[in-house]
Parts: structure tokens; sequence; C-alpha cells
């Protein structure tokens, strides 16, 4: 079985029935996490492995950052994502055999991720290389309710007469992991960062405590176990610096023995080792008095009061109802008890990106997120607050006033050694900026704005107004910067960065407006806020008047074409084929770009000249991101052409499940399946906030026969249903709400579900893609 068609398709449910064709691919879709803990889904035996993986949100290493040759502020080390102490091990001894999937003869093997129960289970028919046949059954859990839990239910039954056991439940540092770096300090450091500073065992509890060897950051690592097996059934425990075990051992003839295990992580940069010691200690404590039934229940109250809020129903196309189901799990697993940690782009599923977070959050994940599970946005954007001197520091550094934020990190420090297409990112300064504008406009939380959303808009805003400059005609100018298209660098003007820019630094004067006692605070006079109000004015949008588009950024549309009919499928993504010198000189486009600018930033078009700049840029858009084609969905829906918003929902829903971009091993796709939910719901819903009411404009492509999505917005419940008769706008909860239905005024109250027709749709001419890049259609997925 390829890791194409790895996963049985079900609506509540990613379920795999043969072994794993991919271990990687599957370690990422059925990993676990709260948004603090997260345990990739390895065989509870340890071996075979794609990557082992447990990891605490923003526990990390420090690294040095190589260069052939430095320059003034270019970091000089990066920051990791660490590989922390294993608890999810469990080994299993038949009669002295191994229990091993390579050796002896697997009878069965199944696995499922319920997303309903939020549980992987896993059941394993095994007959030993001396044929003695076990039947495994395991579940595993990171609670959403508990933070700092984990647990695992482990049961074995012999099948075909007595058999000896032995079960060793362990907790495991500094374990081998498949390691690729060239500098070897830095693979000194990643090796075995890990250093010990206390073990015990007692009875059925063990703790291991350890600090990263370079960033010096303290963990500890917790299990403690209930045991029920025949009478006779034996334990035993011992420790060492990097080792926690506890043996059971019996003989099965008809009983089978049950272990369940309770596992908590902690960690810190400032607490003592008796400190995390006794706060692993207590999160047992609470785990093993809930005990597995409890935490387990707690675990599908957290998910059903989810769903009321999140679930999306798609009729018409059975993968992307699992899909789209998957995509929202995960969302939510990546925040949910993150708790003022950033959000890595992998969540806590893989190592990929060294575990760092970038602007994929505020643009991708956290409008998901604000619409349906608001706290873990605001405490996304907390964290963001959280970090603000380092991003002022770093401002001062590059010579700027206010606040420059990472392109990438772990910690809030710059991480990214490329300065063209990383560091030069400054947009990702007015991502942030609008992650807070949509998070207050969803939930009016006045408080947060003036403990968090002042002072960011403030500090972003004073970084525009410094990177930027009026020229000689008054217009405002941002020059020299690089806009979410990679293969265009150190760009003038680029479009998206000056209209978010733009509405960054009204936000600032509006908000210091509304609050002037914390504008004094932050030194904000008059004079500054009209000159944000000015450039924003000001601000220069560039337009090709010969070719009347918009071009990505000033000069852009004189750029050499790209030899598309000459560049083989082979050759993408470019990047690798192609040095980049090729690529910023050439029209051609790593991801959605200008076409971000127009779902974000949509009220500057008008949709005759929005249709014209999609249709030109779809052209010269190679996907060689998987960024990009959720944007494209809820572009091409607004612009009327559905079916191709449809291949590209599918292209971004599928991404992890169907390994379209076969890098899943490292980590889920998190902005993508952000992006999933941004396509269904913006998309085909046509979600916009930027007006003062919520505004939808529905509308399904022939494929879908049901679009059904809910969402809270300021103490409201809402739900929108779409088919091809119409759309019903229904209260689930809360006060009537008037929102707009294709500019259309309905007041929606709880006593009844409003309904209204789609308007026509006029036809439209497909527009062209690159050759050797089109979309993929549904059907080949």
């Amino acid at each position: 079985m390829t890791a194409d068609s790895l996963f049985a398709v079900d609506p509540w449910a990613v379920r795999e029935r043969e072994l794993p064709a991919s271990l990687g691919v599957s370690e990422s879709v059925f990993a676990l996490s709260n948004g603090h803990i997260g345990l990739r889904g390895n065989l509870d035996e340890g071996e075979p492995y794609g990557t082992p993986g447990t990891y605490l949100n923003g526990f990390y290493e420090v690294r040095p950052l190589p260069y052939a040759e430095r320059a003034y502020s270019d970091p000089a080390v990066g920051q990791t994502l660490v590989n922390v102490t294993n608890g999810k091990l469990i080994r299993l001894l038949v009669d002295d055999e191994p229990f091993d999937i390579r050796y002896g003869e697997v009878l069965r093997h199944e696995r499922t991720l319920d997303m309903r129960a939020g549980l992987l289970k896993r059941e394993v028919d095994w007959r030993s290389p001396t044929g003695r046949a076990i039947r495994v059954v395991s579940t595993r859990l990171v609670s959403l309710t508990h933070r700092s839990v984990a647990a695992i239910d482990y049961r074995v039954e012999a099948l075909d007469g007595p058999v000896r056991i032995v079960l060793q439940s362990e907790l495991v540092a500094n374990e081998s992991v498949p390691f690729e770096e060239e500098d070897p300090r830095a693979a000194a450091a990643l090796r075995h960062p890990l250093v010990g500073e206390f073990h015990r065992t007692s009875e059925l509890q063990g703790d291991l405590i350890h600090h990263a060897r370079e960033s010096g950051l303290r963990m500890a690592a917790a299990m403690d176990h209930i045991v029920r097996g025949p009478e006779g059934t034996d334990i035993a425990h011992e420790s060492e610096p990097d080792l926690a075990r506890i043996t059971v051992t019996t003989e099965l003839d008809g009983e089978p023995l049950r272990l369940t295990k309770f596992l908590a992580y902690g960690w810190s940069s400032r607490r003592s080792r008796p400190s995390l010691r006794d706060q692993v200690d207590a999160a047992l404590a609470s785990a093993k008095r809930a005990r597995w039934e409890g935490l387990c229940r707690d675990q599908r109250d957290a998910l059903d009061t989810f769903w009321q809020s999140a679930d999306v129903e798609i009729d018409g196309d059975s993968a992307l109802q699992q899909a789209i189901r998957f995509a929202l799990f995960h969302c939510l697993q990546a925040g949910a008890r993150s708790e003022q940690r950033a959000i890595p782009a992998k969540g806590l599923t893989g190592t990929g990106y060294d575990g760092h977070t970038f602007w994929d959050t505020e643009i991708f994940l956290l409008p998901v997120l604000t619409y349906t599970f608001a706290a873990s946005a605001a405490d996304a954007l907390r964290w963001r607050h959280s970090v603000l001197d380092l991003a002022r520091e770093r401002a001062r550094e590059l010579t700027r006033s206010g606040a420059a934020f990472p392109w990438r990190t772990i910690r809030g420090q710059e991480c990214s050694g490329y300065w063209p297409a990383g560091t030069a990112g400054f947009h990702v300064n007015a991502d942030i900026a609008e992650g807070v504008r949509r998070y207050l406009k969803v939930t009016d939380d006045e408080v947060f704005e003036r403990e968090v959303g002042v002072e960011l808009w403030v500090e972003t805003a004073r970084l525009w107004r410094s990177l930027g400059h009026h020229d000689a005609a008054g217009a405002f100018r941002i020059d020299g910067v690089t806009g979410p298209d990679e293969y265009s660098a150190l760009a003038n003007n680029n479009i998206y960065t000056n209209l978010m820019a733009a509405r960054n630094l009204e936000l600032a004067a509006d908000a210091c407006g509304r609050h002037p006692d914390v504008a004094y605070e932050l030194s904000v006079n008059e004079e500054e806020m009209a000159s944000w109000r000015d450039a924003a004015s000001r601000m220069l949008i560039p337009f090709d008047e010969e070719l009347r588009v918009h071009p990505q950024a000033e000069g852009f549309t004189r750029h050499r074409h790209w030899h598309f009919d000459g560049t083989g499928s082979e050759h993408y993504p470019l990047l690798i084929h192609y040095p980049y010198y090729e690529l910023y000189r050439s029209q051609v486009v790593k991801q959605a770009d200008l076409v971000l600018a127009m779902y974000l930033c949509g009220e500057h078009w008008e949709p005759e000249q929005k249709a014209r700049d999609f249709a030109y840029y779809e052209a010269i858009t190679v996907r060689d991101s998987s960024l990009s084609a959720n944007t494209q969905a809820v572009v091409a829906a607004e612009v009327g052409h559905l079916e191709l918003a449809f291949d590209y929902f599918a292209e971004t829903a599928l991404v992890d499940l169907r390994n379209l971009a076969r890098n899943t091993k490292d980590g889920v796709h998190l902005a993508s399946l952000g992006g999933a939910w941004l396509a269904a719901v913006a998309g085909f819903g046509g979600l916009r906030d930027t007006g003062e009411l919520l505004a939808f404009a529905p509308r399904l492509p022939d494929q879908l026969t049901r679009l059904a999505f809910r969402l809270n917005y300021r103490g409201r419940r809402l739900r929108v249903e779409v088919t091809n008769d119409g759309a019903i706008y229904q209260l689930l909860e809360g006060e009537p709400l008037t929102v707009l239905h294709h500019g259309e005024e309905v007041e929606v109250g709880s006593s009844q579900s409003e309904a209204r027709d789609l308007p026509p749709l006029a036809q439209q001419v497909p527009p062209h893609q690159p050759a050797g890049r089109p979309s993929k259609r549904r059907s080949e997925l």
C-alpha cells in the first residue's frame, strides 16, 4: 500500500488497516498533541520508526548557524526543537521474543485516529517467530484538559494457550534519531542534547529530569501506572540518568494483562529541579485520580464542545469530509494548550523547519482558531506580545524604530540565516497586526485590546513608518522587502506588504484614539498618529496601465517571462533546479502573493479588476509552496472559477492524508490544514470580516451538493448551510445578529433560520496555468 492510499476514508476517523508503507507519514498523521505536549504516532514498542518524536512546546536547543562569510545583523545561533524524554515506550517480550512487526507474522494490524474521542487506538494480532500468538490493544491520548498529561492504555491477550509475558514501560532520554546535519558542531549539540540531573523509580512510578546542554532549559518527565493482571504478576523497577523502567512479568492463560500508563511533562527556564519534579508528580497524581476512564471522558467532552462550534459538513466528497475534520483536529491540537507559546509550522508533530514558527500562524492558522477556539488564538498573540522586547531589540539592530518580529523562531530571537527570502519578509509585522485585528473583530475583547493589541499595533506601525519613506511626489514607499512570494526578493512596493502595512498603520492610529491613556504610556502623541495616517493614505500601490493589472511589486510585470513550455515537470520545485538569480528576475511566483492581498485586502479591488489580476497571476504561479493552493482556492471561488477552486481546496485539504508534498514525514502542514478551512469557509462560504458587518457570499462547485459550517462571533454561535438552491443562516446561540448575504443585510434571530437565494453566476473563461504545473484535478488526488 502506498502512502497515497494509506488511510481508509471515514467521516470521523483516520484508519490505517495495514502495516504502514511510510512510517514517517503515519507518525505525523497519527501524532497527538495539546499544544504543550506532542507525541508522534510512533509504535508503542519503539521500533521500527521513521522519526521518534516527543516534544514540549518551546523546549529547544541552540546550535550555530554556519555562514561562508558573516555579515552585520546575521544571527549567530539558531534554535531547534528537541526530541525530549520518550514516555511512549512499552516494550513487550513474548516467551523471550521481542514483539516487533518486522519479525514473526502480523496477522492483523490496524490503527485508528478517532477525531471525536481524541484517541489513537492500535489493534495487533501477532505470531512470534516461535509460534505464540497474542493480541495487543493500545489506546493513547494527550489530554486537552490536563495540560501536562498524556496516557496510554495497553492490553495484552494470549490467543492460543499459555504464554510468558514481560512488559517494560520506560522513560528514555537521548534516544537515537535520524540526523542530517553537515556542521559537526551542530551535530554534537543535537545528537545528545539532554544532560541528566535526576532519576528515580519507586514501585510503579519513575521520574527523569534533564537540561538541554546549550540552552540550559530544564525539563522533567514522570510516569505512573495501574497494573491489572493474573495472580502472581510481578513488578520491578530501575533507573539511571537516561532511563526509568517499570518491568511487569506474568503468564497469560485466558485473563489479559492491562497496563495503564500515565505521563506528565513540564519544563522551565527558571524553576528549580525540585520544583519541576513536584510539578510533574502533582500532574501525575491528578491524572491517576481521574483514572483512564475519566481522562477519556474529559477528552470527549472537550472535543464535543469544540465540534459544536467548529464542525464543517460536506456532501458530495467523502474524502474531503474526512480531510476537513482532520485539518480542524490538528489545528485544535496545535493551539489548544499552547498557552503563550509559539505555534510551530508543524505543530508538535515533527521537527520540520526545526520546530520554528513563521507568519503562517497568523495568516493561515489563527483565522481558524479565532472563529472556533478563540482562547488559543489569544494565547498565540499574547506570546507575540511577550517577546516584544526581543522584536524591539531586533529593530534597533536593523537601525529601525518599533519592533521587527523574526521571520522564524522558537523563543523570539531571529533564527533565519538567509536575508533575502527570510529576514527581509517584514510583512510578518503586518500579519501579526492582522491577527490582532481579526481576533478583536470576532471577540470584541476590550481587555485584550488594551493589554496586548494596542502595543502590538503601535510597535509594528513604528517599524513601517521608519522602514518606508515619502518620495518626491509625496507617495509613501516601502522598498527592498520580500513579500509572501519568495521567488521575488528585495522588491520595491510589494502590494501585499504595502496594503497590509497601511492597514497596520490605520489600526494603530485608531486604537490610540480609542485608548489615549494607553497611547500616553507608549509615548504616542498626536504628531506620530498623524504620521501613521498620512503614510497609510499615501501608500504607493503600483499599477501597470499598459497591461491593466497590478504588478506584484513595482516593475514586476516588466521582468522577463519564465519559459514554462521548456520547464519539465521534473524541474519543480524550481528553487531546487535553478539559481535564485534566475527566479528573482523572472515573472514566476512560488506562492500566492498579490492573490493573497486580493483575499485579505479585497476592498481595494473592483470585481472586474480582481478577476483580471487573478487570471494574470494564475498563469505564472507554480505552487512550489504548500501555502499557495488554499489562497488560490479562496480567490478562484470569489471570481467565479468554482471548479478550479474545488481542485485547489482538495489539494490543500489532502496535503497530508495523501502526502502530496512528499514531506509529511517531517510533520503535518498546519498552514495548509488551516487553509483547508479558509478554502471552505472563506472560499465557498465567502466569509469576509473587514467590513462593519460579517459578510458571506456563498457559492458551491458542482462537485459538492452541500456545505455547512459553524463559527463563533461575539458571543454567538452561527451556522451557515449552502446548497445549490441557496443559503440558510441559523443562530444556534446568542443575541440576534445582522450579516451580509451577497451584499444584502440579513437579520438572524434565535427563533428561525433565514434562507436566501444565491445570485446567478456569470459564465467565466477558465484562466491559463503554467505549462507543466497545472492544478491537479480532484480525481488525480
